[in-house]
């Protein structure tokens, strides 16, 4: 009887998955010259789940996912020749959470704590691969920065950094 009754509930689950999930048209956009500009999952008109976007010479451009048209979960930009150039969380739409942000190296330059697309909280900057200075914005403003360790240290918590 357990086992039926598991059997029907698995089938029942994925029934209600494949049902769910066939809303979403897997869908691609081009530039004029043919070349794809963008493709990804849609449903009701509105980008859902993973997308990838090119520039026209082909290389991605970004990728990450959307929920009702909207930025969410983790992305990732590049520039025309294929590098990483930024990546980071979304949560509505608007960038938060830590963000990493790199050189032509491919080096981080410079990381920061957003909330609703502006800086709030911390901003590491590095050079050659070593921390430079540090920062603590509110709601995008500048508040203090700091360019030894041993200042920072005394004057903030190192948990904030999470």
């Amino acid at each position: 009887m357990f086992k039926k009754v598991l059997f029907i509930g698995i089938s029942f689950f994925l029934v209600c998955s494949f049902q769910s999930s066939s809303d979403a048209i897997y869908t691609r956009t081009f530039f004029a010259s043919g070349e794809i500009k963008s493709e990804g999952w849609s449903s009701n008109g509105l980008k859902t789940n993973y997308w990838k976007n090119y520039f026209q010479n082909g290389k991605i451009a970004s990728e990450g996912h959307y929920e009702n048209n909207k930025k969410t979960k983790y992305w990732k930009f590049f520039n025309e020749d294929g590098q990483l150039v930024k990546e980071g969380h979304y949560a509505e739409g608007k960038k938060y959470k830590w963000w990493l942000f790199y050189d032509q190296a491919g080096h981080i330059n410079h990381k920061c704590q957003l909330m609703n697309g502006k800086k709030n909280g911390y901003c590491l900057k590095y050079k050659n691969q070593k921390l430079t200075s540090a920062e603590k914005y509110k709601n995008g403003q500048k508040i203090k920065e700091w360019f030894s360790f041993a200042s920072f240290k005394r004057d903030n918590n190192l948990a904030d950094l999470n």
